[in-house]
């Protein structure tokens, strides 16, 4: 494959609408498109989390927000109706596998059926371009050692896993049945994202964050299981790639597609490694093994992002080991000014443009 030229547009001006701006991606992602000059949009629920980074970095100081649910239909569609927007990227979602097994219906509820309504509100307006973000976690996980390939089968043992499959059947259904033409969509597959400002429960790094300020040692449940972690930047610059991608006027219809976006082969590690750079970066830090039964959650994934690479361009710029850093920093920097979590961010999104390919 290769490279396919796309003309890099302005941002400046561009009308976005963002699902899922008060999570933790849709914070960095609603900082970084304002900061390129797009007039955003956000349609999302309260902050998931307390504290939140959405409220300490002031987001909505940055964009147009408005409190939904993706899964009220109407108010989605007029929301859409009025902002009229270019662009939209769609990253609202119950985000967490463990908390599917506990509300399996809101999950497929909200990631299949929020999915529909946000196409569905799409359709005879005026869009351009459409980045539906679901999961890594999409595909039928058979712990291969090898990546998975956009072509290859989707499943999921878990509600939340087989929700984003269903999510990527509903984007591929919607694009062929009623955006043939105008309106192109994609969809986005990433891997897993650390980065400063998250505080969801059962995700490694917050707990960590959690563990150290309290003095206590954090609990881990599969040291052993292996993910593609990346700086949440990273997936961020390629949503913002695809999309501009999509809307060239000649070759946009080229990359209405799957698409996945994941670190390189060698940041491809286990948990334990995670936590180990942590503890050299953050003295003091301990951990055990959480002995309780948990439900399943895959051993081993891994992405081939080989064509994300060879047909946008967009290759990771932070190795792990860096992301890890910035991301330690970001926290240490946060726990001695907790007003400055909005300049944290865009430090971090100045450094990264500045970074080479």
């Amino acid at each position: 494959m290769e490279v396919m030229a796309v003309t890099q547009p302005s941002w400046k001006g561009r009308r976005v609408a963002l699902t899922g701006a008060t999570g933790f991606k849709g914070s960095w992602l609603a900082l970084w498109l304002a900061k390129l000059g797009a007039q955003v949009s956000g349609y999302s629920l309260a902050p998931p989390t307390n504290p939140s980074l959405f409220e300490l970095a002031g987001v909505d100081q940055s964009m147009d927000h408005v409190e939904g649910d993706i899964r009220d239909a109407q108010h989605l569609r007029d929301f859409i109706k009025r902002t009229e927007p270019d662009v939209v990227f769609h990253l609202a979602a119950q985000a967490l596998v463990r908390s599917s097994y506990d509300d399996p219906v809101g999950t497929y509820a909200t990631n299949v059926i929020g999915t529909v309504n946000v196409l569905d509100s799409m359709r005879g307006g005026n869009v351009s371009a459409a980045v539906v973000v679901t999961s890594d976690k999409c595909y039928d996980n058979r712990e291969w050692p090898w990546g998975y390939r956009e072509t290859d089968p989707l499943g999921g043992r878990d509600p939340y896993s087989s929700s984003k499959a269903c999510a990527e059947l509903v984007t591929a259904a919607y694009r062929d049945s009623f955006f043939k033409s105008g309106t192109r969509i994609a969809s986005a597959r990433a891997g897993n994202v650390i980065g400063g400002g998250d505080w969801a429960v059962d995700r490694l790094v917050p707990d960590m964050m959690r563990a150290i300020a309290a003095g206590e040692a954090v609990k881990i449940r599969n040291p052993n299981a292996v993910r593609p972690w990346q700086h949440v930047l990273e997936p961020l610059h390629g949503y913002i790639r695809l999309a501009e991608a999509l809307w060239d006027a000649e070759k946009g219809s080229s990359f209405a597609a799957a698409w996945n976006f994941g670190p390189y082969d060698s940041d491809v590690k286990p948990v334990s490694w995670i936590v180990e750079r942590i503890q050299s970066q953050w003295n003091g830090v301990q951990w055990l093994r959480d002995g309780a039964e948990q439900p399943h959650e895959a051993a081993y994934l891994k992405l081939d992002s080989s064509k994300s690479r060879a047909m946008l361009g967009v290759t990771p710029k932070l190795h792990l080991a860096t992301a890890i850093d910035w991301t330690v920093e970001w926290y240490r920097d946060y726990a001695t000014n907790a007003n400055a979590a909005r300049d944290l961010v865009l430090r971090d999104i100045d450094r990264y443009e500045a970074q080479p390919c």
